[in-house]
C-alpha cells in the first residue's frame, strides 16, 4: 500500500463522490421524468416553470420572471415567445415602465393550470417520493442553491 492509497483525499476526487456528478445526473434524470407527463399539457420542463411562476403572480415584468427562475433574460426571452405561440401567455410593453415587458396569462393559460395540478402528485408517484421526503428534498435543494449563490462572495482559503 502506498501513501496516495491511505491518503482520503485521493478518495474525494472518485467520481461517486462529486457533489457536481450526482446533482447533474439527478437533475437529467428527473428532468427526463417530467418529459412524459409536461407532454400532455405541450410544455417542455423549462416553459412549465415559467408557466408556474406565472400562476403564481401575473402579469409580472420579464426582469421579475428572470430572477424568480434564476434565468437570464436571453435564457428566459425564447421560452416567453414559444409560451406565446402556444397561446399561454401575451407580452406587451409595461403601463408603468414603457422599457419593461409585461407577461400575463391568456384565458388558456390560466387554464392549464388547473391540468397542471395533477403534476406533482404525478411526480411524486413517479419517483418513489412521499410529500413529506420530497419536501426535505426540496429544502435541502433550496439550501444548496443558496449556499451556491452566495459562493463567490466567500473567500477561498
Amino acid at each position: 500500500m502506498t501513501d496516495l492509497d491511505t491518503d482520503t483525499s485521493v478518495d474525494d476526487l472518485l467520481l461517486e463522490r462529486q457533489l457536481c456528478f450526482g446533482l447533474s445526473v439527478a437533475s437529467r434524470s428527473v428532468i427526463a421524468a417530467y418529459k412524459p407527463v409536461l407532454a400532455e399539457l405541450s410544455l417542455t420542463h423549462p416553459q412549465y416553470l415559467v408557466m408556474l411562476a406565472l400562476w403564481e403572480k401575473a402579469p409580472r415584468k420579464v426582469k421579475d420572471l428572470s430572477d424568480a427562475l434564476l434565468l437570464e433574460s436571453a435564457t428566459l426571452s425564447p421560452l416567453l415567445k414559444r409560451l406565446e405561440a402556444l397561446g399561454y401567455v401575451t407580452r406587451q410593453r409595461s403601463a408603468s415602465d414603457e422599457r419593461a415587458l409585461a407577461v400575463d396569462l391568456t384565458e388558456a393559460g390560466a387554464a392549464l393550470r388547473s391540468k397542471a395540478l395533477a403534476v406533482p402528485g404525478t411526480m411524486m408517484a413517479r419517483l418513489g417520493l412521499d410529500r413529506d421526503s420530497a419536501m426535505a428534498l426540496h429544502r435541502t435543494m433550496m439550501a444548496l442553491i443558496e449556499a451556491a449563490t452566495h459562493a463567490d462572495a466567500v473567500p477561498d482559503n
